[in-house]
């Protein structure tokens, strides 16, 4: 079957290189089990792409499973993809199958596959390597032959970088790339779309097609269409609803077009620091505990400083240096019998450096047990509570108990 009866049979609309490509490019990996990754901004029609492999496939007969990976929660993923066993955690009342193996044989679509949590991304790997996988709650492992078609808007690269999704996945999942142009480069196919909106839209609706005028056409090619074919299929319905007179100009277009200046306007790109992002509230609480330990060295190293003449003392650092005694029990039990009447210019036994003291390791894993072991005396040992007031299951808690020998 050649490109044009694929685009008729799949609706796919426009004339442009790139989008070619992709579509031949899908024809010629079809027959093969090669795992895919298609990548293009949102709204660009990549969910398109895996139904047109899967239907050219060994496996059409099989289950087709579009799953999107950015809508299941982090805590639940895993049950959704590799299923679980009754009373693997609250709420399971009864075993489920996952979307793996109800899949056996087909195809699995995995839309926005840069939004899997670290350890789900390990599990994926481990099923596209070897075909197997381990449900949640069992020690049994299991076979499948599935294939993944994979599809994300995230630069992955960039991801990789920063340490947000596994190289070896990427490699893993990045067999045979393909790449689907964004609307702002397929200018040619922008009225073809437009055409096809407002005529599905006139079908629907029972209602003569709207026309654009040649100042309405230049602006729509001119406009950079952020949100691809989504948002031009958006703003051809919104036209043909609204609008009662059915030849557009161009300044009735601009009115359902957001500011075109502003949109070709440069931005600041903040850095790597700025965009630290949190996972979960357990590192926002690690990441608190951090901060309180460098504001604490920071408030020594200035009260040593001050303690030592290094900075003159103003009229409110005297009164500072007055209750020094209050704070050097941060450090050390020694403690100021006296006032302070003048500057020191020798360094105080109890103020210490804070550049010379060796910061004690703050690990997670001690946070983690400490955390626990209030929790359990908080409830006197009532494991079930304790676990709910950790928001983590019951099994969980087990197995940290165990681990940290905290029976």
């Amino acid at each position: 079957m050649d490109i044009q009866q694929v685009k008729q049979r799949f609706g796919i609309i426009g004339n442009h290189s790139g989008l070619n490509r992709a579509i031949d490019v899908a024809l010629q990996v079809a027959p093969t089990d090669l795992s895919v990754l298609i990548t293009g901004e949102s709204g660009v029609g990549k969910e398109t792409f895996p139904q047109i492999i899967h239907q050219f496939s060994q496996r059409k007969h099989g289950q087709y499973i579009a799953v999107n990976c950015g809508a299941i929660p982090e805590g639940t993923i895993d049950s959704e993809l590799f299923g679980h066993e009754k009373g693997s955690f609250t709420g399971a009342l009864a075993d489920r199958k996952g979307y793996f193996e109800v899949a056996d044989g087909g195809t699995i679509f995995l839309d926005e596959v840069g939004e899997l949590p670290t350890l789900t991304q390990a599990r994926l790997l481990r099923v596209l390597e070897s075909g197997e996988f381990i449900k949640v709650g069992s020690s049994k492992v299991q076979k499948t032959n599935v294939r993944i078609v994979a599809a994300t808007n995230v630069n992955l690269v960039q991801a990789v970088q920063e340490g947000k999704f596994r190289e070896d996945l990427y490699y893993r999942l990045n067999t045979v790339p393909i790449q689907v142009p964004p609307l702002r480069e397929r200018n040619e196919d922008i009225i073809l779309l437009f055409r096809k909106f407002a005529s599905d839209c006139a079908e629907k609706y029972r209602m003569p097609p709207v026309r654009l005028e040649e100042d309405a056409r230049q602006l729509l090619l001119s406009y950079r269409w952020p949100g691809n074919v989504r948002e031009l299929k958006n703003v051809t319905e919104r036209i043909s609803v609204i609008e009662e007179k059915r030849e557009i100009t161009a300044d009735v277009l601009r009115l359902y077009l957001p500011n075109v200046l502003v949109e070709k306007l440069p931005v600041l790109v903040k850095t790597d620091q700025e965009q630290k992002q949190f996972n979960s509230e357990r590192e926002i609480l690690y990441q608190v505990l951090f901060d309180m330990r460098k504001d604490v060295n920071e408030l020594k190293k200035l009260v040593h400083e001050i303690m030592s003449g290094q900075i003159p003392m103003t009229s409110d650092m005297h009164d500072l240096s007055a209750s020094v005694g209050n704070l050097s029990h941060i450090t050390t039990p020694t403690t100021i019998s006296q006032p302070i009447q003048s500057p020191v210019h020798s360094i105080h036994p109890s103020i210490q450096d804070a550049e010379d003291v060796e910061e004690e390791s703050l690990s997670l894993e001690e946070v983690e047990k400490d955390m626990i072991r209030k929790a359990l005396e908080r409830h006197n040992g009532r494991r079930k509570n304790a676990a709910a007031d950790l928001k983590i299951s019951e099994r969980t808690l087990y197995r940290k108990i165990k681990e940290y020998n905290l029976e």
